[in-house]
């Protein structure tokens, strides 16, 4: 196996699932015809058995054939939604980590949609597909508060040495909240909103 194919095959286990047009940018893009050579690689990694594919929408959805994930799970569009934030913050800088759902801890911890470390700076990342009412908006941010007094983000093995950062939080997608008086930053942007900020 190439080592395309197994960038492709780590992709769709970190992503959960991800459309023919995600793997075309993430992978074909530095080609002629991206969409052409995604389709050739697809079909051969089906027929060998490596990934699958539910062809139950428009464009077909692919997964690794190691996932059990249900080819009309409800949670298809939310972690499709978190691989299209990736490819828009790839556009600008590929990020030097990127974690879909990381696990932060046991109950009652907050539980971000992804973290990075992009444009040099850790965060963790929300992304919301429906409105949140504000008060179950604030239940998330006290738990990211809880969690920043507790102090157990010191120990992420990502954290630079002499330097503890808690992440920014960063919340992407429908609605606006009231989110002021955090002891943690915490932007409500898109990312082409974000880059303009930071530049």
């Amino acid at each position: 196996m190439i080592a395309r194919d197994k960038a492709i095959l780590a992709d769709l286990e970190r992503f959960r699932c991800l459309s023919r047009d995600d793997i075309a940018e993430l992978h074909f893009s530095h080609t002629k015809h991206p969409v052409t050579h995604t389709n050739m690689v697809l079909k051969r990694l089906r027929r060998d058995g490596l990934i699958r594919c539910s062809t139950e929408r428009r464009k077909y959805i692919y997964f690794s054939a190691e996932r059990t994930m249900k080819t009309d799970s409800q949670k298809i569009n939310h972690f499709l939604a978190i691989a299209e934030f990736f490819r828009q913050v790839r556009r600008f800088e590929i990020p030097r980590m990127f974690q879909v759902e990381p696990k932060l801890g046991g109950k009652g911890l907050p539980e971000p949609d992804a973290f990075m470390i992009w444009k040099g700076v850790p965060w963790y990342v929300e992304i919301q597909r429906t409105q949140f009412s504000q008060k179950v908006m604030n239940e998330k941010l006290n738990r990211y508060e809880g969690f920043y007094v507790g102090g157990e983000w010191e120990k992420e093995p990502w954290q630079p040495a002499g330097k503890k950062l808690f992440p920014y939080l960063w919340i992407v997608g429908v609605g606006r909240y009231r989110v002021e008086g955090r002891p943690y930053r915490v932007f409500q942007s898109t990312v082409d909103d974000m880059i303009k900020r930071i530049k």
